[in-house]
């Protein structure tokens, strides 16, 4: 079987799978997760085992700190997934909601259902937890899902592919309403974004030169965020406390994450106040700094930044700094060279809180919090299955809601039109 073949097959399969996720009860959804929770803890061996042979291929095929990290399965990760997928179980199921309803002049009844979107495709790179996030929201949601994950995870993506079948099969659900393509042939994607009598939605989760093909050569809609450039912006009125601790958090909690600070905006009204001090903080966590002139006359240590840094999405140890003379010229920096992800602000200004919230264009805006917190998990929607930049259908962490779609409901009592 070629992989037009097998990718073809695989449709089907989640297809048919769909229909009968669409019309599977709560209970049987929750007894799903609940015993993908049980296996999963039950398997932990296994997992770090095979999650064990992607690190040492990935270290002999000379993947970056950025990847590795991605990569690595450790025990508080394969906890986070566990918290993650009875979470989402105690979540209410949005399948079959009726909401504004209201009568029309006809006597009928209008208003609104929640349904699934059908067969969700969802392309990703390294990171094998996505596997487990993906197939608790598609399932809870009524989705099917088709689930690529990269060549470099291929053993950690199996063995969890393996505790999330067995987890199905025990709620008497079908096992085809999550699969894992087993060829690491990238035609399969090729094929998979284009398949649209199969596919309802692809969602791409890695770089920005997957999720940039995808979206070029996709005959599926397509869900997605392309870069993570997040700023936080320290204004004249930020409680100093607060803005150093959230600054080093934004920025050293993880770097190769898309959430995390690329960009540090500060007011030049106490640039020479903070600066100095988060520079040591950075200094001492190996954070390279790269300044705009006048950062540089605080910190002549520093590298001078170009426009290409306030464009870049580092996902490493490296922070780009502009001292801004107020917060009109923040926001217009944001708006002109960020990827409209996450930005925050540290103020004490409530006017300026407002006024920032209302004006950054962006999925998440943040006051006096961590651009690390801009992630499903973190807003209560037990994992997302991605970030959306786009403004239609969903933006910003997609969770259970982000995976359905709504159609009108109408009830009549023997009505005709006249």
């Amino acid at each position: 079987m070629n992989v037009a073949e097998y990718m073809s097959e695989l449709g089907q399969k989640a297809r048919a799978a769909s229909r009968l996720m669409a019309r599977a009860d709560t209970g049987s959804k929750n007894a799903a997760l609940d015993a993908m929770a049980r296996v999963l803890d039950a398997s932990r061996e296994q997992l770090a085992a095979a999650n064990q042979k992607d690190l040492e291929n990935g270290r002999a095929n000379g993947l970056d700190a950025a990847m590795l990290d991605r990569l690595e399965l450790t025990p508080a990760r394969i906890d986070t997934m566990i918290e993650g997928l009875r979470q989402v179980a105690s979540l209410p199921d949005p399948i079959g909601g009726i909401t504004d309803m209201n009568y029309r002049p006809s006597g009928i009844q209008i208003g609104k259902m929640r349904v699934p979107l059908g067969v969700i495709g969802i392309i990703y790179e390294s990171r094998p937890n996505v596997t487990v996030e993906a197939a608790s929201l598609c399932l809870k949601s009524g989705n099917a899902t088709i689930l690529r994950g990269g060549s470099e995870a291929i053993h950690s993506n199996h063995a969890i592919a393996a505790c999330v079948s067995q987890g199905l099969t025990e709620a008497g659900l079908p096992a085809e309403a999550v699969q894992v393509v087993e060829t690491t042939d990238r035609a399969a994607v090729g094929e998979l974004i284009t398949m649209p009598e199969y596919v309802d939605v692809i969602v791409p989760r890695g770089g920005k030169g997957l999720i940039e093909r995808i979206s070029s050569d996709a005959r599926v809609p397509v869900i997605k965020h392309l870069d993570g450039i997040c700023h936080v912006y320290i204004d004249d009125q930020a409680d100093k406390s607060k803005a150093i601790n959230i600054a080093i958090n934004a920025k050293t909690h993880r770097y190769g994450t898309c959430n995390t600070m690329e960009t540090l905006l500060v007011n030049r009204a106490v640039a020479a106040e903070v600066l100095p001090e988060l520079a040591e903080h950075y200094a001492e966590l190996g954070v390279e700094l790269r300044g705009c002139a006048a950062t540089r006359e605080l910190l002549p240590q520093v590298n001078e930044a170009s426009e290409e840094d306030w464009a870049t999405e580092y996902l490493a140890p490296i922070l780009a700094v502009r001292v801004v003379d107020n917060m009109a010229e923040a926001i217009e920096h944001i708006n002109r060279w960020g990827s409209h992800h996450t930005d925050a602000i540290i103020t004490e200004n409530y006017t300026k809180a407002r006024a920032f919230l209302r004006e950054v264009d962006s999925s998440s805006v943040m006051v006096n919090a961590s651009t690390r917190f801009a992630d499903g998990f973190e807003y209560g929607l037990g994992a997302e299955i991605g970030i959306s930049t786009d403004k239609i259908h969903a933006r910003g962490p997609v969770g259970l809601e982000g995976l359905t779609s709504q159609k009108y409901v109408v009830l009549g009592d023997g009505q005709v039109r006249q």
